[in-house]
């Protein structure tokens, strides 16, 4: 079992942690099963794949699983959720996190909180897909860290059918379950917005059927919402605009905390992130051709649900993730988050036209579509809101909310909706430019920007990664332990490009060029340094500021393609366990310059330094810029 944060013993245990099902009493129910009991008597082998309409959700228990083996649990999930770090030892946590223990559930008298799986939709490979749903999800309650407050909803990935698994089986495999373990802990330490994994669980007496027969596995994973786009399409697609204002209300109200939280007016549609403090209901914006009061607070719970998406994907942008399977709006969350894991993959070589995913051959999911494609699927949402933006300040008339919009409404409202959606557009551009500028600042170890920056660094920067083959996140990580002082001269700079080549050496052909590049980028690199940082001949201590602030946003250690492939073989095959506790805790501290023998978090960690060194080195020449399947 992974060591705990510290050595003291905070949080509760699973029984005494504060649990709500708002999302499940919000929202209307599966009419097929209207109560937790209708659902909960239908013999577990019943359930099957069906259309599920005018619901949200529907209710469904896990199925119960033999001899759960508990792989291995993320400290720094259990902080966060509010539990003990000794509770994960217990035998009802293992119980819990396959499955076989629900909390809020009184059998005698059959009522209380129970699990439910998601309906859903969306757009795949850009095509109407009609139904997805949680097809092996299951949400079993909302869990409320007693200390901070947040507020989690608690999943199970694997868990068996409902009825929203189409033609599959409800089943998760070990080795995808891995990586999605691995790396939602990742992406949340490297201040990434993502889903997040608790625990993982084998199921020795499971075996399912992808391109080989797999062992399976059960991943217990959080979010503040796991609720998506899709969600909207759904409806929308069913001409469903009840359900559209319903779920609306309840993303701005239960997701966001209240219609007050959202962005207010834009003040200055020249600049779409200044925004005027929000109020409730109605804003007044002008757009053309209209009068005030156009931007409505359903304008503005899209609009939120815009600039969060712009900036988690600028953070991808910035530590050079993708996700893989962008192209789908099931895929992309309204809280903003990184979810559902299938071909992703850190970049090795920055090639903004790589993607981790075997079958874009049209590499839709590439590096450099990414915010494009977040982008269009936004749009998507604009489409299933349009109604509700485009009536303006019209929104809450009963006649309208009755009835819908009449004949002679259509043209204007239409008008507004396609404005304030191009408009959004321009917000999620700007929004998107100053995430993307303000990261890429950090990581070149700079307290401001200036607007030469972007083409003479970052640009400049970005050609010469791709031209050379330099490996992204090695780049940073190396430039942040370069002193300005060892870079003063031409001849030192030369000198010190080659510690940025892979250990093979620069390109075969044109090596003088390859390193002349990179020391001509250090000299432009370095004197905006001893500029932004007033650096001069007695500035070694700030200079050194310098380099820990640097070291502090640029990671020594992200979860690679080839060194989770390594790590499911070694669990896999090699019947190993402890590498996981490895692998997450250098995953949950990855800025740190050595592991094993530390003190992290109050507690001396016991590593393996000659694996540790490994999977900070070069990834090796044949496994770099990986591709997966979708399949898990």
């Amino acid at each position: 079992m992974a060591q705990p944060l510290s050595t003291q013993s905070q949080g509760v245990t699973l029984a005494d942690l504060p649990k709500s099902w708002t999302y499940t009493s919000s929202l209307p129910p599966d009419k097929r099963f209207p109560t937790p009991a209708t659902s909960h008597k239908l013999p577990r082998d019943q359930i099957g794949p069906r259309e599920v309409r005018n619901a949200a959700f529907s209710w469904v228990r896990p199925e119960e699983q033999k001899d759960p083996e508990l792989l291995a649990v993320s400290p720094a999930a259990l902080r966060d959720i509010g539990l003990k770090p000794e509770e994960a030892k217990t035998e009802d946590f293992r119980q819990f996190v396959a499955g076989n223990k629900l909390y809020g559930w009184d059998e005698e008298k059959s009522e209380g909180g129970y699990p439910w799986a998601q309906c859903y939709g969306g757009f795949q490979f850009g095509q109407w897909a009609g139904q997805l749903g949680d097809g092996r999800a299951i949400s079993l309650f909302e869990a409320t860290n007693p200390e901070t407050g947040q507020r989690y909803e608690l999943q199970l990935k694997g868990a068996g059918l409902t009825p929203y698994s189409r033609f599959a089986d409800g089943k998760a495999v070990l080795r995808s379950s891995i990586r999605e373990f691995v790396v939602s802990e990742a992406l949340n330490a490297l201040r990434i917005p993502t889903t997040r994994a608790l625990s993982l669980t084998l199921l020795p007496h499971s075996k399912v059927l992808r391109e080989r027969v797999e062992p399976g596995a059960i991943v217990l994973r959080f979010a503040q919402s796991w609720i998506r786009l899709g969600n909207f399409d759904i409806f929308r697609a069913r001409g469903d605009r009840t359900m559209v204002r319903k779920l609306s209300t309840y993303v701005a109200e239960e997701v966001f905390g209240g219609w007050e939280k959202l962005p207010g007016r834009l003040e200055n549609p020249e600049n779409p992130t200044e925004s005027a403090p929000p109020k409730r209901g109605v804003s007044a914006t002008t757009i053309e051709g209209e009068g005030d009061a156009a931007e409505n607070r359903f304008t503005r719970l899209y609009r939120e649900i815009v600039r969060r998406n712009a900036l988690v994907v600028a953070h991808w942008q910035a530590y050079g993730f993708m996700n893989g399977v962008l192209k789908n709006t099931d895929n992309t969350s309204v809280y903003g988050l990184s979810i559902d894991f299938g071909p992703f993959a850190f970049m090795d070589n920055f090639d903004p036209s790589y993607t981790p995913n075997h079958d874009d051959h049209h590499l839709r999911y590439s590096y450099k579509n990414q915010p494009t494609i977040i982008w269009w699927n936004l749009v998507r949402l604009g489409e299933a809101l349009g109604e509700l933006i485009g009536i303006g300040p019209d929104v809450d008339d009963p006649s309208y909310i009755a009835d819908g919009i009449k004949d002679e409404q259509e043209a204007s409202l239409v008008a507004r909706a396609e404005k304030l959606i191009t408009q959004a557009g321009e917000e999620y551009k700007a929004t998107f430019l100053e995430e993307y500028k303000r990261l890429m600042t950090l990581r070149l170890g700079l307290r401001t920007c200036k607007e030469s920056d972007f083409q003479v660094l970052f640009s400049d920067l970005l050609d010469a990664m791709e031209n050379l083959g330099l490996d992204f996140n090695h780049f940073f990580r190396r430039l942040s332990n370069i002193h300005v002082a060892d870079i003063a001269t031409p001849e030192a700079r030369l000198e010190k490009a080659s510690v940025f080549f892979h250990s093979e050496g620069p390109p075969p052909v044109g090596s003088s060029t390859a390193r002349q590049t990179i020391a001509e980028w250090l000299e432009q690199w370095r004197s905006r340094v001893v500029e932004d940082w007033e650096l001069d001949d007695d500035s070694s201590a700030k200079d050194e500021d310098r380099i820990q602030a640097m070291k502090r946003v640029n990671p020594n250690f992200v979860p690679r393609g080839w060194i989770l492939d390594e790590v499911i073989r070694r669990v896999e095959q090699g019947k190993e366990r402890e590498v996981l506790d490895r692998i997450m805790h250098m995953a949950t501290h990855p800025f740190e310059d050595s592991w094993d023998g530390q003190t992290i978090d109050g507690v001396q960690w016991k590593g393996d330094a000659e694996e540790e060194q490994r999977w900070i080195s070069d990834p090796p020449r044949t496994e770099r810029a990986m591709q997966c399947s979708c399949s898990s």
